[in-house]
C-alpha cells in the first residue's frame, strides 16, 4: 500500500450527500432523452411507466450499494467492493475503465452539453468555440475541487438546488399551458429496449455516494438515507417533468420534439423559452460535471493506494482535504476526450456495456461478501433480499446484451479498451515487485 500524507475527513452531511446524488443524476439526460423514450414506449401511460420502472430499478441498485457502502465506508465505492469480492485484478480493471473510459467520457459529455446550451443562451456560436467552452468548464470545475472539499460541496449544493427548482418550474409551466390537442402525426419507431437504456442512463449517478463514503458523517445512517432520498426524489422530479411535457405538447408533440423542454415553456412564454431552457440546461450540466469530477477522483485515489501504476494518484492533500493529483489527471483526460466524442446516444452506448457489467458484478458482490466476510458488521441489510438484487442484476445483464446488439462496433471499442487493462495490471504488478 502506498504511503499517504493524510486520509479523508468526514465533512459531508446528509444534505451534502443527497445533493451530490441528485446533482449528478439530473444532468441533461431528461432534456435529451424524453422524446426517444416516448417513441420507444408508444403512449403516455407507457412512457410514464417506463420512467417509473427506471426509478424502481435504480432504487433496487441503490439498496444493494447501501448495504455495501455502510459495511465498507471507504473511498472508492465499486473498486473496494469488487476487490474484496473477486480479487485485486477485477478491482484494477474497474479502476482502469473508470480512469481511461467511463469517467472522463461522462465528464466530457456533460461539458459538451454545457457548452452547447451556453452558446444557445448567448445567441449562437461555432464548433471550435463549443470545444473551447467545454474544456474551460472542465478546467474551472476541476480547479474549484482542487481548492478543497468545502468549495466542491458548496458549489454542488447551489447547482443542485438551481436545477431541481428549474424542473419544478417546467412542471408549473406545463400545467399553465393550454391542453395539447390530440394529434395523429406519425411517430418514427424507436426500440423500447434502447429507450430503457436511455432511461437508466438518465437515472445514472445514484451509486456515486459509494465513492465518497469515507467523507460522509454518520455513515451508518446517512449513506442509506442519501441513496434512498436521492433516488426517490429524482424519480418524482422526472415523472413531474414528463407530465409537464405531455400536458403542454401531447404525446405526438413530445415524441416529435427536438427540444422538448423549450417547446413546453414556449407554449406559455414563447418569446423567452429558448433562453430560459438553455440557461437551465447549462446549470444542470455544470452541476453534473462538478459532481462527476468530485466523486470520480476518489476512485483513482483509492486505486492509487493499492496499485503501483496508479500510485501517484493515491495521495490525499491534508490542507484541502481532497485528492489533488487524481483530480488533475482526471481533468486532463476529460479535456483530451472533448475532441473525440460524438453524439449523446453513441456516447451512452459506448460506455453502457462496461458500466452495466460492473453494476451487475457489484450487485452480485452483496451475496459474495455475505458469504466471504460474514463477520463484517452491516449496519444496513438490503430490504427484501435477494429480490431487489435479482431484479437489478437481470436488468443490467439484459441491457449489456441489448447495447451490444444495437451498436456492436461501438461495444467492441469499449471491450478492446477494457482488455488493455490486463497488460496494464501486469505492468503494475511488475512495478510493485521491482519496488520490493
Amino acid at each position: 500500500m502506498q504511503a499517504t500524507a493524510a486520509t479523508p475527513r468526514r465533512e459531508l452531511s446528509l444534505v451534502d450527500s443527497t445533493s451530490l446524488i441528485v446533482g449528478i443524476i439530473i444532468g441533461v439526460g431528461i432534456y435529451q432523452t424524453a422524446p426517444e423514450v416516448a417513441r420507444g414506449a408508444g403512449s403516455i401511460p407507457g412512457t410514464l411507466l417506463l420512467w417509473a420502472f427506471g426509478g424502481l430499478v435504480s432504487l433496487c441498485g441503490a439498496l444493494a450499494y447501501a448495504e455495501l457502502a455502510t459495511a465498507y465506508p471507504r473511498q472508492g465505492g465499486d473498486y473496494v467492493y469488487l476487490t474484496r469480492a473477486y480479487g485485486r485484478p477485477f478491482g484494477f480493471l474497474f479502476a482502469w475503465m473508470q480512469l481511461v473510459v467511463v469517467r472522463p467520457g461522462d465528464i466530457a459529455v456533460m461539458a459538451f452539453a454545457f457548452a452547447k446550451y451556453a452558446q444557445a443562451a448567448m445567441g449562437g456560436g461555432s464548433p471550435p468555440r463549443e470545444k473551447l467552452m467545454a474544456a474551460a468548464a472542465i478546467v474551472v470545475v476541476t480547479a474549484i475541487n482542487v481548492l478543497g472539499v468545502r468549495q466542491g460541496k458548496w458549489t454542488q449544493n447551489l447547482l443542485t438546488f438551481a436545477k431541481a427548482a428549474g424542473l419544478l418550474l417546467i412542471f408549473a409551466v406545463g400545467l399553465l399551458a393550454p391542453p395539447a390537442a390530440p394529434t395523429a402525426a406519425a411517430v418514427d419507431p424507436f426500440p423500447w429496449s434502447v429507450a430503457l437504456i436511455l432511461v437508466l442512463f438518465t437515472y445514472g449517478g445514484w451509486n456515486e455516494m459509494a465513492y465518497v463514503a469515507a467523507e460522509v458523517r454518520d455513515p451508518n445512517r446517512n449513506i442509506t438515507r442519501a441513496l434512498v432520498l436521492g433516488t426517490v426524489g429524482v424519480t418524482a422530479l422526472y415523472l413531474l417533468a414528463n407530465a409537464a411535457f405531455f400536458s403542454a405538447l401531447g404525446y405526438g408533440g413530445v415524441a416529435a420534439s427536438s427540444a422538448v423542454a423549450a417547446d413546453t415553456v414556449a407554449a406559455v412564454v414563447p418569446r423567452h423559452a429558448p433562453q430560459v431552457i438553455s440557461l437551465l440546461i447549462c446549470i444542470s450540466a455544470l452541476g453534473a460535471v462538478n459532481g462527476l469530477v468530485f466523486t470520480g477522483a476518489r476512485i483513482s485515489y483509492a486505486a492509487g493506494q493499492d496499485h503501483r501504476l496508479f500510485g501517484w494518484m493515491g495521495h490525499w492533500e491534508a490542507r484541502r482535504s481532497t485528492p489533488v493529483r487524481a483530480l488533475l489527471v482526471q481533468g486532463a483526460l476529460a479535456v483530451g476526450l472533448v475532441v473525440a466524442l460524438g453524439g449523446l446516444v453513441e456516447a451512452i452506448l459506448y460506455t453502457a456495456p462496461a458500466v452495466y457489467t460492473f453494476y451487475l458484478a457489484t450487485t452480485v458482490a452483496v451475496a459474495v461478501l455475505r458469504r466471504k466476510e460474514p463477520q463484517t458488521a452491516r449496519p444496513y441489510r438490503m430490504w427484501a433480499y435477494p429480490a431487489p438484487a435479482i431484479l437489478f442484476g437481470v436488468v443490467c445483464a439484459w441491457l449489456v446484451y441489448r447495447a451490444i446488439i444495437y451498436k456492436p462496433l461501438i461495444a467492441v471499442g469499449a471491450v478492446v479498451l477494457c482488455l488493455l487493462g490486463v497488460p496494464a495490471y501486469l505492468l503494475s504488478q511488475r512495478l510493485a515487485r521491482r519496488a520490493g
